[in-house]
């Protein structure tokens, strides 16, 4: 495991960049990458039912960065395991992508899970 800054670089089989209880995996960098959220002990998938930037800017502000964009229909690849968020209606104002209101009963399959690429302005 390495460390940079206060980001966890988890298992690198994973490709996985996580802080806390979100991570962000298979991405080309560590702004990047397929949402993965951990609820409950288990790490699971956000499903793209209703993902919009302001999800998108919630889940990178999680990261540090100032903004971000979101990407849906697995471009990052499907996850596996669990799809624990659904119907994410956020506003943006969120400090925490876990205030939003979801679901946690999905209709769903890893072909639609989120993404994110963030960034600094």
């Amino acid at each position: 495991m390495k460390i940079f800054s206060d980001i966890i670089m988890a298992d690198l089989a994973d490709n996985c960049v996580a802080k806390g209880n979100i991570r962000l995996c298979n991405g080309s960098n560590s702004s990047s990458g397929r949402v993965e959220v951990l609820i409950n002990g288990q790490w699971g998938t956000v499903c793209d039912d209703s993902w919009n930037e302001a999800c998108a800017q919630v889940t990178c502000r999680m990261f540090g960065f100032t903004n971000g964009s979101g990407v849906s229909q697995a471009y990052f690849g499907p996850g596996f395991g669990q799809i624990l968020m659904d119907d994410t209606l956020c506003s943006g104002n969120e400090t925490s992508l876990f205030d939003v209101t979801y679901t946690s009963t999905h209709n769903c399959n890893h072909q639609e899970d989120s993404g994110v690429n963030c960034f600094d302005n």
